[in-house]
């Protein structure tokens, strides 16, 4: 009834659970990078992720963000149950979640609870290993500099890329100037490095049945917590009942305006990196606005 794939994650998940047994297999649409599936059993179901094999290493580091961002207790994060290799297809498999329409009461939690995840804080910038933005490497090694940081493993990262990936040598040009005067556009703000989600748009986050808020698909990394706010503003932005329970529980430094478009810019330069078209017009705005700024 099953193929062999989903016999041997059925295996798998029965390390998790003894008492699994695999009833029925269901498709779920969604997403640009990874398949989908619910693997259901008599008792439960579980979220199952598939890829190519050459992408177990971008898994395996999805289930570390999810143990990190769990290991905070502030915000609800689905339960990792298993990540490996099963033949030629990597997988990752959650507890299954049934979410719901959600509420402002939800938006506001999320806002209170977020604050919460950012008060969770390490020494340096990045983290104990890279990861993804996408399907984009992210490169996370730990740096004590913010700006610098930001400069070589964020937007120096991207703009390589972009190169390889036909960005205009006007754009480039703008890229690297912006880079130079990182220093000035950044000064006088001393961030923590915060626990952050990394990827925080809207379309990864739901409300359970219960109500509660729930974060998925991060990118995790420790840095300026400002950049998780800012990626909330791109693609639709979160309710305003979110923004006003994150001011309340931690207000935004001055100037942060200003970042929250240095910091989008990376997320426009891999959505161009990704997908291209449009992304680059974008891009270059952004860098004017910056680059003004500047002077």
């Amino acid at each position: 009834m099953f193929n062999p794939l989903q016999q041997g994650i059925q295996q798998h998940i029965r390390r998790y659970d003894s008492s699994f047994k695999l009833r029925a297999v269901h498709a779920i649409g969604g997403g640009c990078i990874s398949r989908a599936m619910r693997f259901d059993g008599s008792t439960c179901s579980y979220f199952v992720k598939l890829n190519a094999i050459e992408h177990a290493d971008m898994f395996a580091a999805e289930a570390e963000g999810l143990q990190e961002l769990a290991w905070a207790r502030a915000v609800r994060v689905p339960g990792l149950v298993c990540q490996g290799v099963e033949g030629d297809t990597a997988f990752l498999v959650c507890e299954w979640l049934n979410f719901s329409s959600g509420s402002g009461n939800a938006a506001m939690l999320l806002g209170r609870q977020l604050a919460q995840l950012h008060r969770c804080r390490q020494e340096d910038f990045g983290w104990r290993r890279d990861n993804t933005i996408g399907a984009t490497p992210q490169i996370n090694t730990p740096d004590p500099d913010w700006c610098d940081f930001w400069r070589e493993h964020r937007l120096g990262f991207q703009l390589h890329l972009g190169a390889q990936n036909g960005l205009s040598s006007r754009l480039i040009d703008k890229g690297e100037r912006l880079m130079a005067a990182l220093d000035g556009l950044l000064a006088g703000h001393q961030p923590q490095a915060s626990l952050l989600h990394g990827d925080l748009w809207g379309g990864n986050w739901a409300v359970d049945d219960a109500g509660a808020p729930v974060l998925f698909d991060p990118a995790v990394y420790y840095g300026d917590r400002e950049a998780d706010i800012a990626m909330t503003e791109l693609f639709g932005g979160f309710p305003e009942a979110f923004y006003a329970a994150y001011r309340e529980s931690w207000p935004l430094d001055d100037g942060y305006p200003l970042r929250r478009t240095l910091y989008n810019l990376y997320h426009i330069l891999n959505h161009f990196n990704l997908f291209g078209g449009a992304y680059a017009a974008q891009a270059e705005a952004m860098m004017d606005r910056l680059l003004a700024e500047a002077g």
